[in-house]
């Protein structure tokens, strides 16, 4: 077996430790997660997440649903289903995902998850008001989604004028930055930072950066005033 020589792996910075982009937002009485990646199961225990109210799917692809399964503890203490919110590729994709826990015969132990398909309109769950933002990763329709001033938006290379106005004046803008190099569906660094500028916005933080983005104390102090690397664990209050 060939060990990982990468400088980032091995880099002893906790800001170096990359799992794959997922983001809680939380109000005094809700609790909501973006994305169940397949590190979902060591991320809610990390941070002693204790109740989920509902989980929203960004698009279907493995690294933003694959820790779907390991909802089943939630469902068990909270005594009632995952609610999930996606739009119709991603719900389809959801189903594609876990067949097992929408087949017609259910038995004890299986993942319970309703399913709501929501468009492009505004939404409420709990007290948390929600508004999609349709973005492109090369051609699939990724949602982003804001929360009052707070925009997150993960695997795109594309962002339409029109949706770009429901970003404008929010105050952070979390978007990804996925390496130096271009890539067909992900923006490199410096797209990130192009977008970043004609928004115009307040604060913005990068994620789902690949290890070939570099380390953090390398890249981040090389950033424009006002944008720098996310990490694991980083905290927010608004």
């Amino acid at each position: 077996m060939v060990g990982c020589t990468c400088h980032v792996c091995q880099s002893p910075d906790s800001k170096d430790k990359r799992l794959r982009s997922s983001i809680l937002v939380q109000s005094s009485t809700t609790t909501l997660l973006v994305d169940a990646t397949p590190d979902f199961r060591q991320q809610m225990l990390t941070h002693k997440v204790m109740r989920l109210d509902a989980i929203l799917i960004t698009h279907p692809h493995k690294d933003h649903v694959g820790g779907l399964d390991d909802t089943r503890a939630f469902q068990f203490f909270q005594k009632a289903p995952t609610q999930v919110y996606g739009n119709e590729l991603s719900i389809n994709g959801v189903k594609h995902e876990l067949p097992y826990a929408f087949t017609e015969y259910s038995y004890p132990g299986l993942p319970v998850i309703d399913l709501h398909e929501i468009d492009l309109q505004p939404f409420m769950i709990g007290d948390i008001g929600i508004t999609p933002v349709l973005v492109w990763h090369y051609k699939m329709p990724v949602y982003g989604f804001r929360f009052n001033d707070f925009v997150y938006i993960t695997d795109a290379n594309r962002i339409d004028e029109e949706e770009k106005a429901k970003i404008r004046g929010c105050d952070t803008l979390v978007l990804n930055a996925l390496r130096h190099e271009k890539h067909i569906s992900h923006f490199s660094l410096q797209e990130a930072i192009e977008v970043a500028s004609d928004l115009n916005v307040n604060n913005t933080l990068f994620t789902h950066m690949s290890h070939q983005l570099g380390r953090h104390e390398e890249i981040n102090p090389t950033l424009p005033r006002g944008m720098q690397l996310a990490y694991d664990g980083m905290q927010l209050e608004f």
